[in-house]
């Protein structure tokens, strides 16, 4: 029983993760961009606390693993990819089209490989949660960089989650 309630508050702060993405879409939607990228990053911290929850009470599982990572791409991947083309690249039709799913491509690629790979020592690739993260950053600070600038930083971050780079863990 209590392995269970244990599993349960794990997996209820790793779907907060997407609750908060999934409100940071609605918001995106309503062109609330601010609120949009405020959700992102409180999905941001509830994809910090999840984990550490989990092992600290010895929970951690197959599935919170992949409910992780479902949570993490419409946070992280989906969540800052309507933000960003909503707010700044939808001056560019095509390209920003192409930036914005690519982005949501380039992270659903990253979080398989990353189940797939169980390295504990490093990252392979940019993880898509610091992706998402600098691209709300972006959206908050977009009233003071150029259109170009946001489209070239966001293409980058979607190389740099499907790239080989070894990033050590913290």
């Amino acid at each position: 029983m209590v392995s269970l309630i244990n599993r349960s508050v794990a997996n209820a702060v790793t779907l907060l993760n997407i609750t908060f993405g999934s409100l940071s879409v609605l918001s995106t939607i309503n062109q609330n961009y601010i609120y949009a990228a405020l959700f992102i990053i409180l999905a941001v911290l509830m994809d910090s606390a999840d984990g550490k929850i989990a092992r600290r009470l010895d929970t951690c599982s197959d599935i919170g693993k992949q409910l992780d990572s479902l949570c993490d791409l419409v946070s992280f991947g989906v969540a800052p990819a309507m933000l960003i083309y909503a707010q700044v690249l939808s001056v560019y039709p095509l390209i920003g089209l192409v930036a914005a799913t690519l982005f949501i491509i380039c992270g659903a690629y990253r979080l398989a490989r990353f189940n797939v790979l169980n390295i504990s020592e490093f990252f392979v690739g940019v993880p898509i949660t610091f992706a998402g993260l600098i691209t709300a950053i972006l959206s908050l600070l977009q009233n003071h960089v150029s259109s170009l600038f946001v489209l070239f930083l966001f293409l980058i971050l979607a190389v740099l989650m499907v790239s080989r780079v070894k990033i050590s863990k913290w």
